[in-house]
């Protein structure tokens, strides 16, 4: 298939769906009449500066961007009256402040007044935000938050929507992966593990001691690491100690990057190497050029998608850059859902929020439907092979790549 198919392919996937829908909805008391409005108001706080800057500026603020710029250059959001306003942005900076987020939100709904709110980076700023978006009646579409509680926060937040799974997701699918490597003689039964004690860090291991030793591993190492650890080297010589032939790290982007210079410094290169946050990111790959080979993380792409081929492009296009290889997709996704949505039943948020829990989207990361709010479709194993980060479980999914172990020692 051409570039230029796969690119309209995606530019469809941005504006093409909802125009059939001829209604009018009631405006939420308070808002501007829809004769009157200019635009649509959309607002977010997320981390331009501080320690989740790197992640956000990878993830989030360039997919925020990219949507916004594609919808306004095709005239605006498309309402049910065949109508287009373009996008108004507010953008606060949360300075990687779950406090910072939860005042900034606040001002976006009681001064700012804006249409809708876009979610912050990170698992634990969403939790923080998610009482006060339900309060203010805005649906809260999480995309960078993995938990296990997601089932009990559509219960309590019934306006929350989670799109990237929770920590037993990942962590069972990790030991699945593993488990057939040990059966294949590829890897022993031992495991190094290491965590960050931080909302994202928590949900993982919490999901993945039980996960592994069902799977019949044995835990050799494990050690849970401050939020702001730099120095890994301790960590890495003991684990080297360890006869494990899996090390596995629950980390955030600082702490990813840290680990895999620092155990290339150490000469540490198990046989299986896994590391969290960051590791999907195109920038981990410039650093570690051929090393990250047979490195892996969560998440991954089928690197034959049309579609994702297709908004790939556009992404380095209009950004400059490439997109991540995780929650990328998820987040530009997530962003037509709000548009297809808005086309259907127009401003009203209470409309909105219900759309999006029952109905069906297209979006570069394909049709999404949820399941009680959540996105369940989503790959939960990657792997670095040939210079991609591929998916490579649930391993029955269509696209996924087999697996590669041992991964190759550091050059």
């Amino acid at each position: 298939m051409s570039q230029t198919v796969l690119r309209r392919a995606f530019l469809r996937s941005v504006s093409a769906f909802g125009a059939a829908a001829l209604f009018l909805s009631a405006m939420s008391e308070g808002a501007v009449a829809q004769d009157d409005r200019t635009s649509v108001r959309i607002g977010y706080a997320v981390s331009l500066s501080g320690a989740n800057a790197g992640g956000a500026g990878i993830t989030t603020i360039p997919n925020y961007r990219l949507w916004v710029e594609d919808v306004n250059a095709a005239g605006g959001l498309l309402l049910p009256d065949g109508s287009r306003l373009p996008i108004e942005v507010i953008e606060y900076d949360d300075r990687s402040s779950s406090e910072e987020a939860v005042r900034a939100v606040e001002r976006l709904a009681t001064q700012d007044e804006v249409d809708f709110i876009l979610p912050p980076w990170g698992t634990g700023f969403n939790l923080a935000i998610a009482p006060l978006m339900a309060r203010a009646g805005y649906p809260q579409i999480a995309v960078t938050a993995v938990t296990d509680r997601a089932p009990e926060f559509v219960e309590r937040w019934p306006s929350s929507f989670w799109l990237l799974g929770g920590g037993a997701d990942y962590s069972t699918a990790l030991a699945a992966v593993m488990a057939e490597a040990r059966d294949a003689g590829a890897i022993n039964n031992q495991v190094a593990m290491i965590s960050v004690a931080d909302g994202f860090g928590i949900d993982l291991v919490n999901a993945a001691r039980p996960a592994l030793t069902e799977a019949g591993f044995e835990l050799v190492y494990d050690e849970v690491f401050p939020v702001g650890t730099s120095d890994f080297s301790t960590i890495l010589n003991e684990a080297r100690a360890t006869t494990a032939d899996s090390f596995v790290a629950f980390s955030y982007p600082p702490h990813t990057f840290a680990l895999m210079q620092q155990a290339q410094v150490v000469d540490y290169s198990p046989p299986l190497f896994y590391l969290g946050v960051g590791a999907g990111f195109p920038v981990f790959q410039n650093m570690n050029a051929e090393n990250v080979e047979g490195v892996m993380s969560l998440g991954g792409i089928d690197p034959n998608n049309p579609l994702n081929a297709a908004y790939r492009e556009r992404h380095q296009e209009v950004i400059g850059a490439p997109a991540d290889y995780w929650a990328s997709v998820i987040t530009y996704s997530s962003l037509q859902m709000l548009q297809q949505a808005i086309e259907r039943v127009g401003l009203d948020r209470e409309a909105v929020t219900q759309e999006l829990a029952t109905g069906t989207f297209e979006t570069a990361a394909g049709t999404i439907m949820l399941e009680n709010n959540q996105l369940r479709d989503l790959w939960w194993v990657g792997q670095w092979q040939g210079g991609t980060f591929v998916g490579v479980a649930p391993t029955d999914r269509e696209g996924a790549s087999a697996p590669q172990l041992p991964k190759p020692g550091w050059n």
